[in-house]
């Protein structure tokens, strides 16, 4: 029973918990990118590889289905000749994403800053 309890309590900085693989999945450089252009709405694999530029389609097949093993993305195929394929957030991704937005947001809003201190990093 404690056994089963354990597993229930995800804990990032352990070495073997499952979060911290989840964790790499989206704050790694693609899976924020994937995860805040999902969050304007669905995408076909194309429009989402021409949203996140610089992308590979390699790399941006490889985030989808991580993303989408771990329950933040949703792949929807439509029966259609060809096959048609949409990409969009589950409600744990839209959550996640929200998040990595407010990251994102901050982060621009201070970038005047941030180069400020990097010039005078540099100078030193």
């Amino acid at each position: 029973m404690e056994e089963a309890m354990e597993d229930l309590v995800a804990d990032v900085f352990a070495r073997a918990c499952a979060s911290r693989h989840v964790l790499e999945n989206v704050v790694g450089k693609w899976g924020v990118l994937a995860l805040a252009a999902l969050s304007e709405g669905t995408y076909r694999f194309n429009a989402l590889r021409r949203r996140v530029d610089g992308i590979s389609e390699k790399m941006l097949a490889q985030t989808l289905h991580a993303l989408e093993r771990d329950g933040l993305v949703r792949r929807e195929v439509h029966g259609t000749i060809p096959p048609r394929v949409e990409y969009s957030l589950t409600p744990v991704g839209e959550r996640v994403a929200a998040k990595l937005i407010e990251l994102i947001e901050l982060v621009e809003g201070e970038m005047p800053a941030i180069r400020a201190a990097q010039d005078s990093y540099d100078n030193r």
